[in-house]
């Protein structure tokens, strides 16, 4: 007889819940092993450690999150696996030592989201007003992270991030993409034919223009600090209208004037992780550096020359107008590697040779999910 023809809802429904049973069992025995780590760690603690980073280790989890995704046999896709698997660690970190992390607020922000996205959503996340504000709280040792957004894939870089890695201490210990869903909300009390102002920050009109222009070109658009002071502000008026994510949604109570408004289906935004450590390497890294060159012919060429050479692929590069001297430029440079590689060490010999200034913003592990 053929298993189809036994099956039946009842039998169905108790074997899940066997195996939810079992999945109970097994995800309690991972977090009693993980609060054994803990005990190992601090035995072992290094006095020039932070807590933090003893803790919550960048190059680990990638490790964890690609073995993951390879050995899935499905019919679950790797990386919605991946997914399931960063939310246990997360509530097995929390055992161990709680991470606070500084993101660009107010609460419902793309970076909040980008936070929960990385750490899962037993970190605790903070808001600050400004992404200056969220390196400023890493230093500070107020927070023991800061997530902050570089580059969106319609608008491009975002300079303020870019400007705050010049002087800033701090190292880039991870990256993440995440799709922008953008939606335009109200309170459930307003009347959609009674809104007379849209607002959101200017990178999210930017990103729904069109969208905008066909359907409500009559009303005024307002740029405000970020798509979650947007909501918030739509929360206390029946008048406007709010463009931002889900979570500003869920977080402010509002529901849907018209969803998924972005004009570019395939938009999203990379976020990066900074923290005062570096991060060893994981296999399959990136390396990050801020370059100020000489105002010579050629400068650009022979900036990227020692890549060709060493047959290292790079991932991004960006320009900035240097603030010290006119007509120079200051040069963010991201390619494949980690800074301790010996191929990457010889690229960045090669090229502090022939800059003014070389600063590694750090190495760490690519993108899982």
């Amino acid at each position: 007889m053929s298993k189809e023809s036994v099956d039946s809802l009842e039998n169905l429904r108790a074997e899940i819940d066997q195996i939810d049973q079992q999945l109970q069992l097994l995800l309690n025995q991972r977090a009693d092993c993980a609060q054994r780590v803990a005990s190992v760690k601090l035995r072992d603690l290094d006095s020039k450690q932070s807590n933090a980073s003893l803790f919550y280790r960048p190059e680990r989890e990638a490790q964890v999150l690609r073995k993951v995704i390879e050995r899935n046999e499905g019919p679950l896709d790797g990386k919605d696996v991946a997914r399931i698997f960063r939310e246990v660690m997360s509530v097995c970190l929390a055992l161990e030592k709680p991470m606070d992390v500084a993101y660009l607020g107010p609460a419902g922000t793309f970076t909040q989201a980008a936070a929960l996205k990385h750490f899962g959503h037993a970190v605790l996340t903070h808001p600050v007003a400004n992404i200056s504000a969220v390196f400023d709280s890493v230093e500070k040792k107020v927070c023991d992270y800061g997530v902050v957004p570089v580059e969106n894939s319609t608008e491009g870089m975002v300079t303020h991030t870019l400007d705050n890695f010049i002087n800033s201490s701090l190292k880039i210990c991870g990256e993440l993409v995440l799709p922008i869903v953008l939606h335009l909300l109200i309170k459930p009390s307003a009347d959609p034919a009674k809104i007379t102002k849209i607002c959101a920050h200017q990178q999210a009109i930017a990103q729904s223009k069109q969208w905008l222009q066909q359907n409500y070109p009559q009303i005024e658009l307002i740029s405000v600090s970020s798509n979650g002071e947007a909501a918030k502000m739509a929360a206390a008026d029946d008048s406007i209208a709010a463009i931002a994510g889900e979570l500003a949604a869920e977080h402010y109570d509002l529901v849907h004037m018209a969803s998924n408004i972005q004009d570019y289906a395939d938009n999203t935004t990379r976020f990066l992780v900074v923290a005062p450590d570096e991060v060893p390497a994981s296999g399959d890294d990136k390396t990050s550096l801020v370059v100020s060159t000489r105002n010579v012919p050629g400068a650009l060429f022979k900036l990227l020359s020692p890549l060709e050479e060493e047959g290292i692929s790079l991932t991004r590069i960006e320009t900035r107008p240097s603030r010290t001297e006119n007509w120079a430029y200051v040069f963010f440079m991201e390619f494949h590697g980690h800074h301790n590689d010996e191929a990457v060490q010889r690229v960045i010999r090669s090229i502090s040779e022939q800059s003014s200034f070389v600063k590694v913003l750090g190495s760490y592990p690519a993108a899982v999910i």
